[in-house]
């Protein structure tokens, strides 16, 4: 195994804990979600039963910009393929965030922003996407939540 192979686990996992995170928050909120746990049914259906993508963005308290995921690569396939916005499942809605605060898109708003930035490869060449700056998230972003204090109506 490549070294590849073991940050692509390593942050597999670090996405699942978030994930387990924002589905106890929002569970909290009065919106339980139904989780697939398969690979299987996350491939064929998506993450959940109600169609909302999570994921974590670990860069976001530095940076304050947010990673969209638009293809991925695991080590053992050397091609890129459609990911996050654009893996073709149930998704409607994409939460992505850190600990302290998490976006809600709607995901075909997300595809359409993708031609108005450029399009980048994280530093381990495993993803491709294109950065929200924080400045034009709150014109994106439908609802914020903040994990202290609740939801913040944006948009919706």
């Amino acid at each position: 195994m490549n070294d590849d192979y073991y940050y692509y686990k390593k942050m597999f996992k670090k996405g699942l804990e978030y994930q387990d995170f924002v589905v106890e928050f929002l569970y909290h909120q009065g919106l339980p979600l139904i989780t697939y746990t398969s690979q299987k049914y996350q491939i064929e259906k998506g993450e959940n039963r109600l169609g909302v993508e999570i994921k974590f963005d670990d860069n976001f308290k530095k940076t304050g910009n947010l990673f969209i995921e638009v293809e991925e690569r695991i080590t053992e396939n050397k091609k890129y393929i459609n990911s996050g916005i654009f893996r073709n499942d149930n998704t409607w809605l994409y939460v992505i965030g850190n600990y302290e605060w998490a976006f809600i898109f709607f995901k075909v708003q997300l595809q359409g922003l993708k031609n108005k930035y450029k399009i980048i490869e994280i530093g381990r060449k495993t993803s491709r996407g294109f950065l929200i700056p924080k400045e034009d998230i709150k014109k994106y972003c439908g609802l914020i939540l903040d994990f202290k204090k609740g939801m913040k109506k944006w948009h919706f």
